[in-house]
């Protein structure tokens, strides 16, 4: 697929020949030429052209000078086109540094000097090694080559965009990390080179830095450790090898495995856009002033996805995990009720019922928040409201959900109020058009609210976060509402959040109420607003006019999560969709940016609603957009696809 702002990074372990610089190198040099062609980072272990384990070796001039030697050569004979971080030992003005160097195009850009040097447990540098802290050169010549020198340098790629970073083991583990600085500073790819030992649990540790810092910067973050064939006098290492994005961990090497290399596809886009949003985490200037190296790689077209694109971004893979998360929600949504309830004094909700999963999911949210505050559940008035394109399914559901969950009962039919509606507004009943529908939805707003002031209670709003960005849903209609508890839950996510439910019913015994939301999960999405078909079923399915929810929420997540364009969303979707046509995948995009555009104004005036997660439409907190912007541009993009 197009290369859009995806980074290629490799970690890599490569075997190791203590204090012997020149087959390190030799075998360093092999692994590049064996990477994948279109690397664009190599990055290896702390000191790997000599070993990190020489110890009193360090001292010897001999092995010094074979280091730098070596170093020069590697960096002539790398492949074109990449960039490779490498760790060796540097004497400069007399005082033996621990160092990681950049090279590219047959040259060393920058030398980073480490600053933390870690003197307790099994950990002796300061026997060998002094402290960034104590340079008193900005610069060092190697070969012919004057090489700028400092802990606060940072490389930027004129033709991707990329900024790296570079600390060294130690400068990880600290309170603020050398990382955080280069990051103020513009680092967008943060890399360290390592020789972390393994001790147990030590690994879980490590992880839990690498993706806190990859977070807190919003980088790509690049580790490279020492592997096996490190001296086992008094340590283990285990080459464990990772790469981050952002708080993900994206690769990982498995301990004490051969595997040399891991890669990972750092996207830049993605840490660039939330830079922008999330702003007060990188706001401050860095505490140094910084090198800044510039270099330009050749463009690279095309990538080879290495990771699957998760279809179903709002919706965990892993079924424990889902579980857990759909419960956190329900949680979530039903103590924001819970408070509003509580703050203004009341003990009775309304809420309009249908038998589809909206309703379900905001009678589930209301019987929650009324338990959380030791109410009376008969204060929940559960209305069902019946009309031209109610099927027997939905309303018989309908009615075993409210019995099982002993909720106060109502049926009001709509059908005769909304034809006598019809004759007032001179509507053709037989015309079956958006006045047809609205009217009906329209209608049973208005016994909602009504009903509201009549038992001094709240309306609960339905309508979930991907009716939201389509705007499907009847403005002053179902759209409006009191208090709004699905509103930031995703389609895709809706139906396992009531699953999750049914699957905590029959664990509690409750068998009847877990088959009722069983068969609501099963059920076609519908708002029922037209006629049965002839053998009395729903005939209007949402998905047969909007296309498909999975490919919407998809869109969506990565229009408003990561605000990537048009063109990348659908690479992505093609992806992610391999068994769903591209012309279908197409037309679901084109309905997705129409409608979005053309909805805003029901989201600019949606009513106070509970966010569950990143995304959110409310105009007071997420989303700010005018209502009449215009799609022109990002509906030329998708008509070039």
């Amino acid at each position: 697929m197009d290369r859009f702002s995806y980074y290629k990074v490799a970690a890599i372990t490569p075997p190791v020949s203590i204090g012997d610089p020149h087959q390190n190198v030799d075998a360093m040099i092999d692994i590049l030429h064996r990477l994948d062609s279109d690397t664009q980072l190599a990055v290896f272990p702390e000191l790997a052209i000599t070993g990190y384990t020489c110890q009193d070796l360090f001292y010897e001039s001999l092995l010094l000078s074979e280091a730098k030697k070596e170093l020069l050569r590697m960096a002539k004979e790398i492949p074109v086109n990449l960039a490779c971080v490498v760790g060796v030992p540097l004497l400069i003005e007399g005082t033996l540094y621990n160092c990681a160097a950049f090279l590219f195009e047959q040259k060393i850009l920058g030398i980073y000097v480490k600053s933390f040097i870690p003197g307790y447990n099994e950990y002796y540098e300061p026997r060998w090694f002094s402290s960034s802290d104590t340079l008193k050169c900005d610069h060092i010549v190697l070969g012919e080559q004057i090489v700028p020198l400092s802990a606060h340098i940072v490389f930027h790629d004129q033709t991707t965009n990329a900024t790296i970073g570079i600390e060294i083991c130690e400068d990880l583990w600290v309170s603020i990390p050398m990382s955080s600085d280069h990051a103020l500073a513009g680092a967008n790819i943060l890399v360290n080179c390592s020789a972390s030992n393994d001790i147990i649990s030590k690994d879980e540790y490590r992880l839990s830095l690498i993706k806190h810092q990859s977070a807190a910067c919003y980088a790509g973050y690049v580790y490279a450790s020492a592997g096996v064939e490190e001296s086992s006098s008094d340590l283990v290492f285990s080459g464990h090898d990772v790469i981050a994005e952002n708080g993900r961990i994206i690769a990982q090497s498995t301990l004490y495995e051969p595997k040399d290399v891991i890669y990972g596809l750092i996207d830049l886009e993605h840490l660039q856009n939330d830079r922008l949003h999330f702003k007060t985490s990188l706001s401050r200037m860095p505490k140094q002033d910084y090198i800044h190296v510039q270099y330009a790689s050749m463009p690279i077209q095309e990538v080879e996805l290495i990771e699957k694109i998760d279809a179903f971004p709002f919706v965990p893979k892993d079924s424990a995990k889902r579980l857990e998360r759909c419960q956190k929600i329900l949680t979530i949504q039903a103590q924001g009720l819970a408070t509003r309830l509580k703050k203004i004094h009341c003990e009775n909700a309304i809420i309009g019922i249908s038998g589809g999963l909206d309703s379900t999911l905001a009678l589930l949210v209301t019987y929650r928040a009324f338990k959380l505050l030791g109410l009376n559940v008969k204060g929940i008035h559960a209305i069902t409201m019946p009309g031209f394109g109610t099927s027997d399914r939905t309303k018989n559901n309908a009615m075993e959900l409210m019995k099982e969950l002993g909720v106060s009962i109502q049926t009001i039919p709509i059908q005769n109020a909304v034809l006598t509606h019809f004759k007032d507004i001179d509507h053709d009943e037989s015309n079956h058009n958006i006045t047809y529908e609205n009217s009906q939805a329209r209608y049973r707003t208005m016994l909602l609210m009504d009903l509201a002031n009549k038992y001094n209670g709240i309306v609960i709003g339905t309508g979930d976060l991907s009716e939201l960005a389509l705007g499907w849903c009847t403005y002053n209609g179902d759209h409006m509402s009191m208090y709004a508890v699905n509103v930031s839950v995703p389609k895709t996510l809706v139906r396992y959040i009531v699953e999750s439910e049914a699957i905590k019913a029959k664990k509690d015994g409750e068998v009847t109420l877990a088959a009722v939301l069983l068969d609501i999960c099963d059920t076609p999405v519908s708002p029922e607003l037209l006629p049965l078909d002839e053998s009395g079923k729903i005939a209007q399915k949402t998905e047969e006019v909007l296309g498909s929810y999975d490919l919407h929420d998809f869109f969506l997540y990565h229009m408003l999560r990561y605000h990537e364009s048009p063109k990348k969303i659908f690479a992505l979707a093609r992806s992610a969709f391999p068994s769903i046509e591209t012309s279908v995948i197409l037309e679901a995009l084109r309905t997705f940016y129409r409608r979005f555009f053309t909805q805003q104004f029901k989201r600019n005036v949606m009513p106070d609603g509970v966010k569950v997660g990143t995304i959110s439409f409310s105009p007071r907190g997420d989303w700010r957009m005018p209502s009449d912007a215009s799609v022109r541009l990002w509906m030329r993009e998708v008509e070039q696809l």
